[in-house]
């Protein structure tokens, strides 16, 4: 059996983003854990932040047990995640409490700066999690490091709109419905998503874009991803593998 950590940024991230492949590996037996470094504690229009986070970190142990995965969440600020030792100490935290063989996490570029900060934070406590005088919390330091993979960033595309190709995706087909009911998990998001992204449907949003990396894979439905290779990160193709059936890679050009 093999360990799958999914790390982002806020509740709902993940399941927008990724909660297909990650019931696709559940199906197939493998340890699925969840973590957010927020609690989405800004994301409201009508709950102070301490009260939003609460309800957030409720839905999303809501959303995870669908799939039987562990959720837990690093409580950093929402807007006040950085690129710094206690950000990544946390992180790192995380990462030695999952002990994942595989880490999937948010893309280098996105539209919201907490999302671009995790995918710096998760790249390098990923090795720091393996570092033994590099001290965090209570968990065991790991034995190495892990797979790592980003998501596609929200609408597949980077700050100025240009398109971030993923590496290969995972058919989610067989699973769009419990992706559905993970994300309707979240029901606060979606007076805050309407208003704050001009987004009346949360769902149909999250299908849409579902959908359209679905067209660049040939199937009806997909996730993409790409894989952090570079020195000393592992670069067998983990995932990949672990997709079988479910693996789509973009037509040759």
């Amino acid at each position: 059996m093999i360990t799958i950590l999914a790390i982002h940024a806020h509740p709902d991230d993940i399941e927008t983003l990724g909660a297909g492949t990650l019931a696709v590996l559940a199906e197939k037996g493998h340890a699925v854990k969840i973590v957010t470094v927020t609690a989405g504690d800004c994301g409201s229009n009508e709950t102070e932040p301490a009260e939003t986070a609460v309800i957030r970190k409720g839905e999303a142990t809501a959303a995870a047990a669908l799939i039987g995965a562990d959720y837990r969440c690093a409580d950093i600020p929402d807007l006040c995640v950085f690129n710094d030792d206690p950000c990544r100490r946390r992180v790192t935290e995380m990462i030695r409490w999952a002990a994942p063989d595989i880490v999937l996490t948010a893309s280098p570029v996105d539209y919201h700066p907490d999302h671009e900060a995790v995918s710096v934070l998760v790249r390098d406590a990923c090795f720091a999690a393996s570092v033994p005088n590099y001290r965090t919390g209570d968990a065991e330091v790991l034995k190495g490091i892990p797979h790592l993979y980003y998501m596609d960033p929200i609408g597949g595309r980077d700050r100025e709109g240009g398109k971030v190709v993923p590496d290969f995706g995972c058919d989610v087909g067989a699973v769009f419905a419990t992706k559905q009911a993970m994300l309707a998990a979240h029901k606060s998001q979606d007076s805050w998503v309407s208003k704050q992204h001009d987004i009346s449907d949360h769902q149909a949003s999250m299908e849409a874009w579902t959908r359209r990396r679905g067209r660049d894979f040939g199937v009806p439905l997909a996730e993409g991803f790409r894989q952090y290779r570079h020195h000393p990160y592992p670069r067998t193709a983990l995932l990949q593998e672990l997709l079988a059936e479910s693996l789509v890679t973009l037509p040759a050009t």
